[in-house]
């Protein structure tokens, strides 16, 4: 399922590591609303040149138009009537999910050093950045085990707040999670998120009852995700430069 701990990793090449112990730099490049299509090929070419070392860790804030993406373990029968939503096979690992205006994507483009390398810790800090984050807007998630994501609610009835899927190469991380803040909750009825019906899936607008400024929520989650991977944030235009992929200079 999307969000399940299957990540595929992609070449195993040594890389150059630091101290996994102190805050390693990072940029945060946030894109509005872009288009999925766009937005993997800039992953690619981030990724490329993270494994260059010309770039720094670089997290990816977007929201994308609808758009239903399938992993490597995703079964065709868990989409039901995408319509005109477009519908894209990637290299993330797990199942089927959804993605459309008022969720919240996050990309983290990390390279994982030495003591980072347990792939179901980097799972496991994903979860913990989002928790941190609903927290302070006074949500309860939580982790349910086997099932990576955030849920909210009694475990039996659980809700899902946040999906997660990432694919690794040569210990530079690519995709990552997706967080329902004002997410219109019909358009999970096209699919089977991650094998689920459609009704398991909640957002933060539906839990308090009202909308959220997605600029709070993507301050929020980003600082969290900065602590969590121990991440520092620096000035981008600093180390971009003529280096940095098509579409990232500044």
């Amino acid at each position: 399922m999307w969000g399940s701990d299957s990540v595929p990793i992609i070449g195993s090449e040594a890389v150059t590591d630091s101290d996994p112990t102190k805050a390693q730099p990072a940029r945060t490049l946030d894109l509005g609303t872009r288009a999925f299509h766009e937005v993997l090929a800039l992953q690619r070419d981030l990724v490329a040149a993270r494994q260059a070392d010309t770039i720094p860790d670089t997290l990816v804030l977007v929201e994308h138009p609808e758009v239903i993406t399938l992993g490597r373990s995703a079964k065709p029968e868990n989409v039901l009537a995408p319509g005109a939503i477009p519908v894209v096979s990637i290299e993330r690992g797990g199942d089927v999910t959804y993605h459309g205006p008022g969720q919240l994507l996050a990309y983290p483009i990390f390279r994982l050093r030495e003591g980072e390398r347990d792939l179901h810790q980097y799972l496991r800090g994903l979860e913990e950045a989002v928790l941190r984050a609903l927290a302070d807007f006074d949500l309860a998630g939580m982790r349910i085990p086997g099932r990576t994501g955030v849920w909210i609610g009694e475990p039996a009835s659980a809700r899902k707040l946040a999906s997660i899927g990432v694919a690794v190469r040569r210990w530079v991380t690519m995709h990552g999670l997706a967080l329902n803040v004002n997410t219109d909750l019909g358009r999970f009825a096209a699919i089977k998120p991650c094998g689920f019906a459609a009704g398991v899936m909640t957002s933060m607008a539906r839990e308090l009852g009202r909308p959220l400024d997605m600029a709070a929520v993507k301050q929020a989650l980003a600082g969290h995700l900065a602590h969590v991977l121990r991440r520092q944030k620096v000035d981008s235009r600093r180390r971009m430069g003529q280096d940095a992929p098509r579409g990232v200079r500044e």
